[in-house]
């Protein structure tokens, strides 16, 4: 990867991929997760990608991207532990395979780097009318998410065994606050953020760099920037008590079983390849004891998975039970853990677990996306390391690693999501 720097605040950063015929550019703008500004920051980008002064509708976006033979844009809102991170994403063909030679991803850049730096707006304001329609999209979000079950219950236990901390933040926002929002008040906001913010620009596939570095300081060069650091969180740290129960209904046919662990490790201590390769052996695929005891052997879950949540240091295991089924499922979940802990692993749930887990880091060299996530992720962990070294670390994982890793896990949190006439 090599990494230009545009100013104190903003870095491009180039990773070459010739497997594929496309460029991809994806930019990540950083901001603390906080109650008063995390719907400002999930809205922000929506409105932004509606219009600028390079191409002030969606009408004139779309015949630019159309003239770029067909390249694509499109926005979202992350969430990295306690890092909110706004993220805009674009691809073209790439610069080699331009019919008449065009500076394809050059031009992309400006489209993005407009949308960022440039929005359209007049009177200290967006435009209302567009204002308005991106919080009624903003909203149908939130809402989509609460009819996701699956999502909202996982969700839930990660907000819960992080209670008291920002990460049980909505990276969505809130309903209510995202209808307080005003035009004046979105572009006031914005305004206040964008130079004091951390950008990380990542080119993944073929391009002059030096093109596209010109192609961003056309914008960046015009504007004077305020030096900030990468939002931090740490991992959750609590004594032993007893267990953070949660209960809730709504009009649902299948329970949804939730239990949150506290991990203890860090994505920068020694140990944390180590984890990663448990959370494979304990839920993540149908090689795990998860899948082949609770869903499978025993039949008490229609899905039964673990879930890694690094940046703040827990697992969430996710299930969908019969509401009578509760105890028994939890209780299993509970025993395949022992048996882990008990170095009851065997050869094809551990050796399953790491090819499964290289499988993933390797498809990330067709997937451009994945890539540029992956290292911005790594970055925001502070863990930056290549797709080999992740690899290389993997294959270096003992069992006696998974199992020393395991006895590390605290039972924080057990959420259930039931139906309104269960007992």
């Amino acid at each position: 990867m090599k990494v230009v720097r545009i100013n104190d605040n903003v870095s491009l950063r180039y990773i070459e991929m010739d497997k594929l015929k496309t460029t991809s550019v994806s930019v990540f703008i950083h901001r603390p997760l906080t109650d008063a500004d995390a719907s400002y920051n999930a809205l922000l980008p929506m409105v932004l990608k509606s219009g600028t002064e390079l191409c002030p509708d969606r009408a004139a976006i779309a015949k630019y991207l159309d003239n770029l033979y067909g390249a694509s844009m499109g926005v979202a809102t992350m969430k990295c532990g306690e890092d909110q991170v706004m993220y805009f994403d674009a691809e073209t063909i790439s610069d080699k395979y331009a019919p008449e030679g065009e500076p394809l991803v050059a031009d992309l850049l400006r489209l993005l780097m407009s949308v960022l730096f440039a929005p359209k707006a007049a009177g200290g304001a967006f435009d209302e009318k567009t204002t308005e329609i991106e919080k009624k999209n903003a909203i149908n979000k939130i809402l989509a998410f609460i009819n996701d079950k699956r999502q909202y219950a996982s969700t839930r236990c990660q907000q819960e065994t992080a209670r008291g901390t920002a990460f049980a933040i909505n990276r969505l926002g809130d309903e209510k606050r995202i209808n307080e929002i005003t035009a004046a008040r979105l572009y006031e906001y914005y305004r206040s953020i964008i130079t004091s913010s951390v950008i990380d620009i990542y080119i993944c596939g073929s391009t002059d760099i030096d093109q596209a570095a010109a192609a961003v300081r056309e914008y960046t060069d015009k504007l004077e920037f305020t030096a900030a650091q990468l939002p931090k969180t740490d991992i959750l740290s609590r004594p032993d008590g007893d267990i953070h129960q949660v209960k809730e209904e709504m009009d649902v046919a299948q329970g949804k079983l939730a239990m949150g662990f506290i991990t203890n490790t860090r994505p920068t201590d020694p140990d944390y390849d180590a984890l990663v390769v448990f959370n494979s052996v304990f839920g993540a695929g149908a090689h795990s004891k998860l899948f082949n005891n609770v869903r499978e052997k025993l039949s008490l879950a229609y899905y039964a998975a673990s879930q890694l949540e690094r940046f703040k240091g827990m697992i969430v295991v996710n299930a969908g039970i019969e509401f009578e089924n509760f105890q028994k499922a939890y209780d299993e979940t509970l025993v395949q853990l022992e048996e882990i802990r008990k170095g009851n692993i065997s050869e094809h749930e551990f050796t399953s677990s790491k090819i499964a887990i290289i499988n993933n880091y390797k498809s990330f060299y067709d997937d451009q996306r994945a890539m540029a996530s992956t290292n911005m992720m790594n970055r925001v962990a502070g863990n930056e390391r290549t797709v080999e070294e992740m690899t290389a670390a993997i294959e270096k994982v003992t069992v006696e690693d998974v199992v020393a890793v395991s006895k590390k896990l605290q039972l924080d949190t057990s959420y259930f999501l039931k139906g309104k006439e269960a007992e």
